[in-house]
């Protein structure tokens, strides 16, 4: 089965969640086509959480938590991976709730 690119899987992911009216923005562009994906849940109370895709024990791709913590803290390690990985997409998800859709069928890809 064919990959989808990580610019089209971001855009993709943000109309999602668009359409849940939960908002979110591409805090920096990676690589339009293999670029990793780290995504930054922010419940606006000054903490956050990073989600980070992984393969499971039977090679499926999933979302897994990278960290969560202080917002400043997230912050840190997302500079980190920028610096290790300049390819990385970073999506910063602002809902409340902590929602993220990350757990939808279809989000996996």
């Amino acid at each position: 089965m064919p990959r989808l690119t990580a610019k089209f899987w971001v855009q993709a992911y943000l109309r999602r969640l668009d359409i849940a009216n939960i908002p979110a923005f591409v805090v920096h562009i990676g690589d339009p086509t293999a670029g990793a994906v780290l995504v930054k849940a922010n419940p606006l109370d000054k903490t956050s959480t990073l989600y980070h895709r992984i393969y499971n024990g039977e090679g499926q791709r999933m979302w897994s938590e990278l960290a969560e913590g202080l917002e400043l803290e997230m912050d840190d390690i997302v500079k980190r991976q920028r610096q290790f990985d300049p390819d990385l997409w970073v999506i910063e998800v602002e809902d409340p709730s902590g929602r993220t859709l990350l757990d939808e069928e279809g989000l996996f890809g």
